[in-house]
């Protein structure tokens, strides 16, 4: 729709058609005070509208998880923003390749009156489908029914989102023409047109990255050591001398962090395990270290070994070492799972390596997550190695989320894994994982990647669910295993998804994935990163929320002579219920 006009046309008072040179339309004198809109809105692309509009209607398309509808506002907004800037390059691209097309001024109005009708019917109606298709989501992940009227409110908040996209886009590219305007009085036009773009790209990353990006990262982490200090409701100092943060610990209690705190304080006694194992079950050692004991990593790893140390952890029968997310939370059902499968014969050994909560870790920080976990490992195994190979416990490793990137940073792969530990559990992997991506790409021929096949299931095997565990053939020493679920956002972003659709989008989908899920250049992008806002606030099972299920992995994975299915199930009744890191 874009066109060159009469220049007659154009001067006429009343003209409402689009400029030759920009394709954008021109604005007219104003009537009143109601027509400032009018004329914001003749200075759009009709291209860009087009795919504005299109773009619209595909970000109300299912994605892996409900979403707010605000975040649905979101999503929605910069696609559009997306889609409008789509179109004006491809209009720009068409003119500077010389091909003008004329057309009358009445075949100008019948094409933004189409326009106009196809907004009219296609917004509403797909607002409407948007609303029902998260209905079906939420049934699918066993979520609570939201009120499908708030979706009224989609359109208003995610046109604001576009406009706010689209005024940043242009203040851009009015600095960068004033700066060309101004390089064009000492240097040819090419060069002028680069150097204002360069200048322009360069003062915007450090106005980001330098006020906003550090400014924001700064009072987060400042804020995020305040709350730090705090302690959980219902979270009393250990008297036991197997405990972090007991009077008998090196570490003080009250800097071990707020989820250190919890963490120690935390987990079953020997009496309850007892009551599952029928037999008499020693404390369970956890040992930890909160990001404050030394000025480095690997100081703080070496206080946590010091820890085991003291509390005779080498002797028990298993000892995990356990990577935390940014501010040091671990799964509390995934540890005291452990510490039930093993009959309280164990030690599970952790530290905390950041203030940050996940989510800001995730984006400013995902150096550390891997070196702390390496350090950890390194100074555990290393006192394991230094102790007679016949009285060694079985050295298995753990971590959820961040914590599963960063504790997989202490091997190079799967075999590396399978020949310096006995077993491993990781949770809820994010997709920049190396190991976990490089894993998964060498699955074998037909497996989905969402449920990957490694050699036949030989040590490594991916799960959703307990079930999953199970293949036909044999399950040899060391096992590790990956739990990770279909619908689980933090698994599946990548920015691959703006221009490339994964495997797991053209394979069939899990069990509580919509089957209307497409792939969309762009779209899915934004949904999936919609997604992850409040991907734990799902029941267990669906999303990134991950629940009783850890009894059958540590099951699996420990393989326990005596173990039977009666006492997973009576496991599975006392860790219940639904946590997720605060």
């Amino acid at each position: 729709m874009s066109a060159t006009t009469d220049p007659q046309a154009t001067t006429s008072p009343s003209s409402n058609t689009p400029d030759a040179t920009t394709g954008a339309v021109e604005t007219a004198s104003p009537v009143g005070a109601g027509d400032r809109l009018r004329r914001y809105g003749r200075t759009l692309h009709p291209v860009g509208l087009t795919l504005a509009l299109l773009f619209f209607c595909w970000s109300m398309t299912p994605s892996l998880l409900p979403r707010a509808w605000y975040l649905q506002a979101v999503a929605t907004g910069i696609s559009v923003a997306t889609g409008y800037g789509i179109g004006c390059l491809a209009a720009w691209l068409v003119r500077k390749c010389g091909f003008t097309v004329r057309h009358s001024e009445r075949t100008r109005r019948i094409g933004w009156w189409t326009l106009l009708g196809l907004a009219v019917v296609a917004v509403p109606t797909f607002l409407v489908l948007g609303s029902w298709w998260q209905q079906i989501v939420r049934e699918l992940a066993q979520a609570e029914p939201a009120s499908r009227s708030y979706y009224l409110l989609v359109l208003a908040l995610s046109l604001t989102v576009a406009i706010a996209i689209l005024a940043i886009a242009r203040a851009i590219r009015g600095g960068t023409n004033r700066l060309t305007a101004l390089g064009l009085r000492y240097v040819p036009a090419p060069v002028a047109r680069l150097a204002s773009l360069v200048v322009v790209l360069v003062v915007s990353v450090l106005v980001v990255n330098g006020v906003v990006y550090q400014g924001v990262i700064g009072l987060a982490n400042r804020s995020a050591a305040a709350a730090d200090q705090s302690t959980a409701p219902d979270v009393t100092e250990p008297t036991a001398t197997e405990r972090s943060g007991s009077p008998a610990s090196a570490e003080p209690w009250d800097s071990l962090g707020r989820e250190g705190r919890t963490f120690v304080a935390g987990g079953p006694t020997p009496e309850q395990i007892s009551a599952v194992t029928g037999r008499p079950a020693p404390m369970p050692i956890r040992v930890y270290a909160g990001r404050e004991a030394a000025a480095s990593v690997e100081g703080v790893a070496d206080r946590v070994v010091a820890e085991l140390e003291r509390t005779g952890a080498f002797d028990r029968s298993v000892l995990a070492v356990a990577t935390t997310t940014g501010r040091g939370w671990v799964n509390a059902r995934v540890a005291s799972s452990l510490e039930y499968v093993a009959g309280g014969d164990s030690a599970i050994a952790s530290m905390q390596y950041s203030f940050l909560p996940s989510a800001l870790s995730f984006v400013a920080d995902r150096k550390t997550p891997p070196e702390a976990g390496r350090a950890l490992f390194e100074a555990v195994s290393a006192a394991v190695d230094a102790r007679p190979a016949e009285s060694r416990p079985k050295l298995v490793v753990f971590g959820e989320s961040l914590g599963s990137f960063g504790g997989q940073g202490a091997f190079s792969g799967a075999q590396d894994m399978l020949a310096r530990t006995d077993g491993a559990l990781w949770v809820g992997t994010p997709n920049f994982a190396p190991q976990w991506a490089q894993i998964t790409a060498d699955r074998d021929p037909g497996s989905p990647e969402r449920l990957p096949v490694v050699d036949g299931g030989a040590n490594v095997r991916f799960a959703a669910a307990a079930a999953d565990l199970d293949l036909p053939a044999p399950w040899g020493t060391p096992r590790i295993v990956y739990w990770q679920h279909a619908s689980d956002p933090i698994t599946w972003w990548s920015f691959d998804l703006l221009l490339h659709k994964p495997d797991w989008l053209r394979e069939p989908p899990g069990p509580d994935v919509d089957p209307g899920m497409r792939w969309i250049p762009f779209v899915t992008f934004w949904q999936v990163t919609m997604d992850m806002v409040f991907s734990a606030d799902v029941p267990e099972g669906h999303g990134h929320t991950f629940g009783r299920d850890a009894v059958n992995m540590w099951a699996g994975i420990l393989d326990p002579a005596d173990w039977t299915a009666a006492q997973t199930e009576q496991v599975r009744a006392v860790v219940g219920g639904d946590q997720t890191e605060e």
